[in-house]
């Protein structure tokens, strides 16, 4: 019979950045502490790379720093508002060896939405809040399938090709986003090889583009399709960074001009990617779709959606009013991008 072992402090150094901290195992009730002090060692080691241990290259870096916490539960300040963490290490009931994969797709899926839902929770937001888009650009279909098996359909990808490759091997269930920069000549191609199956494409910026992908969804057999789209929004004004200026009136322009010319298209929502540790390039979305609901649209703000928010900042997003996160290598772990142009 499988009981919940006390909590043990682990004897790591500091340097090792887990000394101090609670792991919660899973022991046999006849399990004595020094058997569960010895189960904590090694985990602390598997995670912070102390052994000789393969290293399994689908845990992300983050759940590898994050292999204890200081309860199962832990709750931090974020901005102005409370998001809460389930810091746990999942394990098995199987005896523990260093050189089986600790994690995996599933695992690491699951470790995601337990975190989005404690936010969700901490911000007393509905459980349904904000929809999670599983980014595997780079990876294989298997992983994607793992992760559709465990219940995951929307996924994003940031490749016209490998998307139109994935999609004829995937389910016809998925539905795809595409959030990567996306050039007009893909347009038509990308809208007539996946139809009805690509969900949103979440980086239209310019005029230009959405003319293009307009043109190709009238293309499409179904006389009544239509395409749903996300306004990119360049809310950190960095060079670097694609979208709409959110600095003055480009952004509703832009808007009136998709809603007049682009009647095949749908505008769902605004998307950014913002600057790495800005967090007020999230209030300045939440602030432009106000004024694209209230100036443009005239809808209802709360009927446009927000995607915003990745691996890193996600649950810093969802505080700030995020229905739609884009989260990648904390569930199909590091990229490899050797194959990419």
């Amino acid at each position: 019979m499988l009981v919940m072992a006390r909590a043990v402090r682990v004897p790591v150094s500091s340097k090792q950045r887990v000394g101090g901290y609670l792991s919660w195992l899973l022991l046999s009730s006849t399990a004595s502490t020094a058997t569960a002090a010895s189960f904590c060692s090694t985990a602390a080691n598997r995670f912070v790379g102390t052994t000789t241990a393969t290293t399994n290259t689908n845990v992300p870096q983050e759940r590898q720093r994050l292999c204890l916490g200081s309860s199962p539960t832990h709750t931090k300040q974020r901005g102005s508002s409370l998001c809460t963490r389930s810091t746990y290490l999942s394990m098995s009931s199987a005896p523990f060896s260093t050189t089986e994969p600790i994690s995996s797709v599933t695992s690491n899926l699951k470790y995601v939405q337990d975190r989005i839902q404690a936010c969700l929770t901490a911000n007393d937001l509905p459980p349904d809040t904000t929809r999670l888009v599983a980014v595997s650009k780079t990876k294989p279909v298997e992983l994607l399938m793992e992760a559709y098996n465990a219940g995951q359909r929307r996924f994003g990808e940031n490749y016209a090709q490998e998307l139109m490759t994935k999609a004829e091997e995937m389910p016809d269930d998925v539905e795809w986003h595409f959030i990567g920069p996306l050039q007009s000549n893909k347009a038509a191609p990308l809208v007539k090889s996946l139809g009805s199956k690509l969900k949103c494409i979440e980086t239209v910026g310019t005029l230009k583009l959405a003319k293009k992908l307009n043109l190709a969804v009238q293309g499409l057999p179904d006389e009544d399709a239509t395409l749903g789209i996300y306004i990119q929004v360049n809310t950190s004004g960095e060079d670097s960074k694609s979208g709409v200026s959110s600095k003055n009136e480009d952004l509703l322009e832009l808007v009136k001009q998709i809603r007049d010319e682009c009647t095949s298209l749908r505008i769902h929502g605004l998307m950014t990617i913002g600057a790495p540790g800005d967090l007020s390039c999230f209030d300045t979305l939440v602030h432009c779709r106000i004024r694209v609901a209230q100036e443009v649209l005239d809808c209802p703000p709360e009927s446009l959606e927000l995607s915003m928010g990745m691996s890193g900042d996600f649950e810093d997003a969802i505080a700030r009013g995020a229905t739609s996160i884009r989260v990648g290598s904390t569930i199909f772990g590091n990229r490899d991008y050797s194959n990419k142009t």
